[in-house]
């Protein structure tokens, strides 16, 4: 299986299946010297991991992370870092009776066909538990980017038709924990979590939205043709397992303007080129202009629910699918984390890909 590792200055490998031993990832391209804050990447897993409220799965992983090279006296030391995670609560035999059956929308189909033999037990390699991997290497390039000044807040703009209209500048980034949902607009996460609830009880699930900015960004992160920044930040949205959208500053709301309405007007703010709008979503060119960046992600309801469902098997001779197992009723409140670390892994690939450019 090709397609496991991302980036190109800073580079990850992830490894491991939702029910094998562990899942892991390696990091090539951390400079040495960065301060490695053990218990910043333990947090940051928290935030991720299953078992942490009533509208999450339930499945108990402390998502213990072991740094087993790459730091020495709590600084990176230059050479690749790994990382691995134990899987503790794994439960097999929840699958045992989809072996042989494709699970709507689920990757069980495309697996066997392309590769011939598949790991039905959680999905395998397809399971969202493969990002935990990525929240570990994405804490570590967030403590890089913090060096530079660059931030990253991510929050749940939308679950189902529930959906916030206040922009991001009216919002607190701090009230973004205070809520299950991950959602700063405290009235209306109290909205979206009992809705989560209500569809939970039904035996159903709800997508949602995740809004991400990034601010801080310096200028000129970004290749001009085939590595726009947007177009790699958008591949590494829709990498995530869920995924079905990206839009990134105006995005589609855009198409209703006219140009003279939608362009951004360049002025002199204090001796520093600035817009004074900022539709382009702080990308210009396909290359960072200084302002902030935002962007949107789209994801799906979950796939597996416990409602029967008609499929087939593998013999193409119909057969019934009824979800078992402990699985998120809606995606997005951990997702929060994930769409951070992807955004964190491709701001820190660019700017060290900038850094070798200016050597």
């Amino acid at each position: 299986m090709a397609g496991n590792i991302f980036g190109t200055a800073f580079k990850i490998s992830t490894f491991g299946e939702s029910h094998g031993k562990a899942i892991g990832v390696i990091i090539d391209g951390c400079p040495a010297g960065l301060a490695i804050d053990e218990a910043f990447i333990q947090s940051e897993l928290a935030r991720r991991r299953p078992g942490q409220s009533a509208i999450v799965t339930q499945r108990k992983e402390s998502d213990t992370a072991q740094l087993l090279s790459g730091v020495f006296e709590g600084k990176s030391t230059g050479t690749p870092i790994a990382i691995v995670i134990n899987n503790k609560d794994a439960r097999s035999k929840d699958y045992s009776h989809i072996a042989d059956r494709f699970r709507p929308s689920h990757a069980d189909f495309t697996y066997t066909k392309k590769y011939g033999h598949r790991d039905y037990r959680g999905g395998g390699r397809s399971s969202a538990r493969e990002t935990a991997a990525r929240v570990a290497a994405g804490a570590i390039a967030k403590l890089f980017l913090k060096e530079k000044g660059i931030q990253i807040h991510a929050y749940v703009s939308q679950v189902g038709a529930l959906k916030m209209s206040k922009s991001y500048q009216e919002l607190d980034f701090a009230q973004i924990e205070s809520t299950p949902v991950r959602c700063p607009d405290v009235e209306l996460a109290e909205q979206m979590i009992a809705h989560i609830k209500e569809v939970r009880k039904a035996g159903d699930t709800i997508g949602g939205v995740v809004n991400c900015v990034v601010q801080g960004c310096p200028v000129g992160l970004g290749e001009p043709a085939f590595d726009k920044l947007h177009a790699d930040l958008a591949k590494a949205m829709l990498s995530i397992n869920a995924c079905k959208g990206f839009e990134y500053g105006s995005g589609f709301e855009g198409v209703k303007m006219r140009g003279s309405e939608h362009n951004d007007i360049f002025e002199n703010q204090d001796g520093i080129i600035r817009t004074k709008t900022n539709y382009s979503g702080g990308i210009q060119g396909g290359i960072s202009n200084g302002m902030d960046i935002y962007f949107r992600v789209a994801f799906k309801p979950v796939a597996t629910i416990v409602s029967a469902q008609n499929s087939v098997n593998q013999e193409g001779e119909d057969a019934e699918v009824v979800g078992k197992g402990r699985h998120d009723p809606c995606v997005v409140p951990r997702a929060v984390p994930i769409v951070e670390a992807m955004a964190a892994l491709v701001l820190t690939d660019h700017y060290l890909r900038q850094e070798i450019v200016r050597l």
